[in-house]
């Protein structure tokens, strides 16, 4: 299961995730970005609650950063160390801009 808060105001867009990030829950992340993204210059993704990233969920963050590398700049903070692990390994943590 996956919890989005989100605070929209000054186009900036902060979304908190907690939960799972994972097949059954991106592509409601999906919808979410897509739905709240236009008019937004600074994303951000707030992952201090997130306990688990699948590659789905990597994919979504991926379609995120490209969507704002045309519209502004997009910031992933409080990475857990499980988390970042993941993007260690992936190599995510050179494509991300991390807090």
């Amino acid at each position: 299961m996956l919890t989005t808060q989100k605070d929209k105001q000054d186009g900036k867009l902060v979304l908190t995730l907690s939960g799972r990030l994972d097949t059954m829950t991106a592509p409601q992340l999906e919808q979410d970005v897509n739905e709240n993204v236009e008019g937004i210059s600074e994303l951000v993704f707030d992952l201090g609650e997130l306990e688990y990233i699948s590659s789905a969920g990597l994919r979504v963050l991926l379609a995120s950063q490209k969507i704002m590398n045309k519209q502004g700049n997009m910031i992933v903070r409080n990475v857990s160390e499980s988390v970042n692990e993941i993007f260690e390994v992936t190599g995510f943590c050179d494509i991300l801009s991390i807090e």
